[in-house]
């Protein structure tokens, strides 16, 4: 789309140990996931450990629901912990969004619509500028105003009623967005989330034509992993491949890992992102010699938390083993009682697992920190 125009850059993070990032203009596209869980009561160590262990995933942003008192003061003790910019999630009361500004949370999630009269948010958005923080706009159907949801409502039947609910959403921002301006402040992220796909197209691309703002691209209650991936994907692709989209969460009723290495995946193969470890696996058949599945259940996370730009295959036998293998940097498949690692299609360890099915992790571990 010839006509949509960079964004403008809105900085997140840096304030005490926290990751500073950029969102839009020239940066790359960011990926977020959210934390799956309360934090009242939680292991704040646990949970700053996991969240390192995102970021060697690939994520740059971790967003968490904030519904009470309790929970803005968990999320502000967390942010002292981590390096990872945290976001808070805010429905309906401004003071929690005040509580967590008094920490190191680096961005607010809130829609002004919801958060009542103008004062409050105001209130929050002098707070936001004296910390330096940013505030996301989250619009989805659940929130529009009356005026939009009646037109929503009236095209219910219509053939045009995808169109008039994406409208409506893309309208519903930009009115959002116009309060912030109003209130001279320009550090500004906006989502606008359908559960459909060509819905989500469509009001990402009308707001894009419009403003300036960095766009969060997501497609809200995608599903469980296989149809959370298909519909993110389909979306992602079409809204980046015009230029559209500057950060990202793949919505899933599934794992925080499992979201961070699907968006990881995505923008690699929309040529967003580059590096890092690419895994290429067989789906396996009646000629399997080797576990590719448990094998790639094992290693994947190591794999793609590893700061390494090779790729890794995985197969189930020597007919597809090194040779559809050979543009591996590394790989590993099985022969009978032998596993074989390879390199560009290269055997270079034949290893006997009969007697010791972990001698094969322990060979592959020895030949990938050599490369």
């Amino acid at each position: 789309m010839n006509d949509v125009l960079k964004t403008r850059t809105v900085r997140i993070g840096g304030k005490g140990r926290t990751r500073s990032i950029s969102i839009g203009g020239d940066s790359r596209v960011s990926i977020q996931t959210m934390w799956k869980s309360s934090l009242i009561g939680a292991d704040l160590d646990a949970i700053s450990r996991n969240l390192a262990e995102l970021e060697q995933l690939g994520c740059d942003i971790v967003r968490f629901a904030v519904p009470d008192m309790e929970s803005a003061d968990q999320l502000v003790s967390l942010s002292a912990r981590s390096t990872m910019p945290l976001v808070a999630d805010i429905h309906f009361d401004y003071k929690l969004a005040l509580r967590c500004l008094e920490g190191n949370v680096a961005k607010i999630r809130i829609n002004p619509g919801n958060i009542g009269s103008i004062e409050k948010v105001r209130a929050v958005v002098e707070r936001a500028k004296d910390s330096n923080a940013a505030i996301r706009i989250g619009v989805n159907s659940g929130s529009l105003p009356k005026d939009l949801l009646e037109k929503v409502e009236a095209a219910r039947s219509s053939p045009d009623a995808a169109l008039v609910r994406a409208s409506a959403l893309a309208e519903a921002a930009a009115r959002e967005a116009e309060v912030f301006e109003k209130l001279a402040f320009d550090t500004v992220v906006v989502s606008m989330k359908a559960s459909s796909v060509r819905e989500t197209i469509l009001c990402n691309e009308e707001f894009a034509r419009k403003f300036d703002i960095p766009l969060h691209l997501g497609v809200t209650e995608a599903g469980p992993l296989i149809g959370g991936v298909v519909k993110s994907t389909l979306a992602f692709s079409h809204l980046l491949g015009r230029g559209i989209g500057n950060t990202v969460r793949v919505s899933l009723s599934d794992s925080a890992e499992n979201e961070v290495i699907a968006a990881r995946e995505i923008l690699s193969e929309c040529g967003k992102r580059s590096g890092g470890v690419r895994i290429v696996s067989c789906p396996r058949c009646g000629r399997n010699g080797f576990d590719v599945h448990g094998f790639v259940s094992r290693w994947q996370k190591e794999l793609m938390g590893l700061d390494k730009d090779i790729t890794v295959a995985v197969m189930g036998c020597v007919v597809n083993g090194p040779g559809e293998g050979r543009h591996a940097d590394v790989g590993i498949t099985g022969a009978g009682d032998s596993v074989l690692i390879f390199r560009h299609g290269e055997i270079v360890r034949t290893i006997s697992v009969k007697d010791d099915a972990e001698s094969a992790d322990r060979a592959f571990r020895e030949e990938l920190q050599k490369l």
